[in-house]
């Protein structure tokens, strides 16, 4: 089976073990959950309902507008980090001083852990005390204090702001290693053929990076969809909803009313719409591949 003797499973066993106990079980057993109605509480029974968790679901306005939110939050978060990662590779890959130390500092976001990250946001946007509204008074850009994160119009792009800080470093290591793959020779030879930065980076640098740019998209849509403990702690899906992702709003549904079955018909769902997506996106862009 796929080429392995029992000697290479072996040697994979301790690999698959972690992978099948840790996500591929909890996977199968919150697929069971969603066609059940099971509740928070020992003594409450657990029936099967079929698909009437996906028929409540597809009425539940109150869902669809989260991963409506969660669409724009994970599309807006997603290119961002794309566009600013890219830049700051392209900048890092050149032959500056203290390349090193510049290097060193893009990765510090990615070093904090979410919790942290919330927090010391939490304390930048506060209306009174935080240190964005006091630059943008000293700058008279403003003239008085914004509510970044209990604003509704605010709230969304000020936690999109954050995300894209958070997530920008590990975007940028992936392209910088990709930039570092580019044939060098190439380069030079387009170079000396008079080709300009844009047209060198168009003709040679893009096409040896698109790849490496595809995976890192894909990844970091998933990833973003997905997120959870950032907004938690920065605006728990305040103020209003506006900022309440698809997880959070599962989150909600299983832990502070008790619906474990639908929340896991949300989760369900939420797994199918992103599969097609990316299997979307995934086709077209292999498909630009093939045909370039």
């Amino acid at each position: 089976m796929l080429g392995l003797d029992r000697g290479g499973w072996f040697l994979l066993l301790p690999a698959l073990l972690p992978i099948l106990v840790l996500s591929v079980g909890p996977l199968l057993y919150a697929v069971s959950l969603a066609f059940t109605d099971a509740q928070m509480g020992r003594t409450v029974d657990t029936d099967f309902v079929g698909l009437d968790n996906f028929r409540t679901l597809r009425h539940d306005s109150l869902f669809w507008e989260s991963f409506r939110i969660g669409l724009v939050w994970a599309v807006c978060v997603t290119a961002l980090q794309f566009l600013l990662a890219l830049g700051l590779a392209l900048l890092l890959n050149q032959n500056l001083r203290f390349r090193w130390l510049a290097r060193t500092l893009a990765l510090v976001p990615w070093a904090m852990p979410e919790v942290v990250v919330g927090i010391m946001w939490r304390l930048v946007y506060h209306q009174d005390a935080g240190i964005l509204n006091k630059t943008l008074r000293d700058l008279h850009l403003i003239g008085e204090n914004a509510a970044w994160l209990t604003n509704l119009s605010l709230a969304l792009p000020a936690v999109i702001a954050v995300g894209v800080w958070a997530g920008m470093p590990q975007t940028t290591v992936v392209l910088l290693a990709g930039l570092q793959n580019v044939p060098r020779e190439l380069t030079e030879a387009a170079q000396l053929d008079g080709a300009g930065r844009w047209r060198r980076f168009a003709s040679v640098t893009w096409p040896a990076l698109k790849p490496v740019a595809v995976a890192i998209t894909a990844l970091n849509f998933i990833w973003n969809f997905n997120a959870f403990g950032l907004v938690f702690v920065l605006t728990n899906g305040g103020p209003g909803g506006s900022t309440r992702l698809p997880m959070l709003f599962a989150y909600e549904e299983a832990f502070k009313y008790g619906q474990y079955g639908y929340a896991a018909a949300m989760g369900l769902v939420m797994v199918a719409v992103i599969a097609v997506f990316l299997a979307v996106f995934l086709r077209r862009r292999l498909t630009e591949g093939d045909t370039a």
